[in-house]
């Protein structure tokens, strides 16, 4: 069920069987009420979220716009990857927009964000420019970690990354959401990790941490179906992860639809800084592509079951359908986002190519805060020390 209110005069309608009510105070402060489908959530020990959300044209058309662009990214990622333009590890989120851009839309830039190594979206959706992840991508000291971290080493303010380790970015995380009840800021922190790594102990134990001190932690456990190309039901006893915190309430949400991702995530935050304690929350999502570069991703299941996903629950079409029902945008409007993305892209990889790689010197930065540098290493030379210390 769909509604658009306004404060000024209203006009009562249906489109495709949905009955909607439209006010026309201005294009953009148009108002609409939708109401998700009743499978976005599933509860364990806790009430589910509303299932009304009311959300704005300007909204939904920033939230289309930033799929859009987040799925041109790893489009071309794939393109520079494939051309060996970007070497090492690089994994993909095609398919999992919705969770990013859901999440980032609930919250404010003064929460925190930590995640595992399919982390581009979630760079860009937290700040980082598109050329400053395609120039770290490639290597280039325009990159957002100066070319020295690659796809899985991204940061940028209250993102704590892009980690390497499976699981390990999980305490971690419980550490930030510590830290923001320390010092009695009503901020949350959402630590994202995979199905693949839900089985590692240390999981565990920040789910035990964060419960024994009622941290503002919010574990998000993105179920894609496969650990690299182990299907769940292979690895988990219990593959309903949101029931996995036990003594910690759990949602399962729809992963695919951006709305049901913003309300469970606003839902979340608000449990949190009300001092309710953690939350495990389960993003039921897809990747169409593999687990990494490395992967063809069809060796572990069909073509057919990714045709499938991509026909009928990619958040993107799902969201362009919606908005075109609603008129906030015409089909040549829509595809125009979709050009102009491009075209973003595009200028971002060129420019990013024409960079250069960081100096040698660069070897030395960032290991230590200026200040704090160990006046010996064992098994360094004299010699390196003088450079590490300028």
């Amino acid at each position: 069920m769909l509604s658009i209110t306004s404060r000024l005069s209203r006009n009562i309608s249906v489109l495709n069987g949905r009955t909607f009510v439209r006010q026309f105070a201005s294009a953009s402060a148009e108002t609409v009420n939708i109401s998700l489908p009743e499978g976005s959530f599933k509860t364990y020990k806790c009430d589910p979220p509303s299932f009304e959300i009311e959300v704005t044209k300007d909204e939904l058309l920033r939230l289309y716009k930033e799929m859009v662009v987040m799925r041109r990214l790893e489009v071309a990622a794939d393109g520079l990857y494939k051309s060996k333009l970007i070497r090492g590890f690089c994994h993909l989120c095609t398919g999992q927009e919705a969770v990013a851009v859901g999440m980032e839309a609930a919250i404010t830039k003064d929460d925190s964000i930590i995640t595992a190594y399919r982390c581009h979206g979630f760079t860009y959706i937290r700040g980082g420019t598109v050329h400053s992840i395609l120039a770290e991508l490639m290597g280039r000291n325009t990159g957002i970690s100066r070319g020295k971290g690659g796809s899985m080493h991204m940061f940028s303010k209250n993102f704590y990354g892009g980690n390497g380790i499976v699981g390990a970015q999980v305490p971690v995380g419980a550490g930030i959401a510590f830290t923001q009840k320390y010092l009695e800021k009503k901020n949350a922190t959402f630590i994202l990790y995979g199905d693949g790594a839900a089985n590692q102990g240390q999981v565990f134990e920040a789910f035990n941490m964060a419960k024994l001190w009622d941290l503002p932690a919010i574990f998000v456990c993105e179920n894609n179906f496969f650990g690299m190309g182990t299907a769940a039901s292979r690895s988990s006893a219990n593959a309903q992860y949101y029931t996995r915190g036990q003594y910690i309430p759990g949602l399962q949400v729809n992963g695919m639809d951006v709305l049901a991702v913003k309300q469970a995530c606003s839902w979340a935050k608000n449990w949190t800084t009300n001092d309710q304690g953690p939350l495990v929350l389960e993003m039921v999502t897809y990747r169409y592509g593999g687990h990494s570069m490395s992967d063809p991703g069809t060796s572990y299941r069909t073509r057919e079951e990714i045709q499938h996903m991509r026909s009928t629950k990619d958040p993107i079409t799902g969201l362009r359908q919606r908005i075109l029902e609603l008129g906030f945008a015409t089909d040549n409007e829509v595809k125009q986002f979709e050009k102009d993305a491009r075209a973003e892209i595009d200028e971002a990889v060129a420019k990013a190519q024409n960079d250069s790689p960081p100096d040698a010197s660069e070897l030395f930065t960032d290991v230590y805060v200026r200040g704090t540098e160990l006046p010996n290493i064992r098994g360094r030379e004299r010699e390196e020390f003088a450079v590490m210390n300028q």
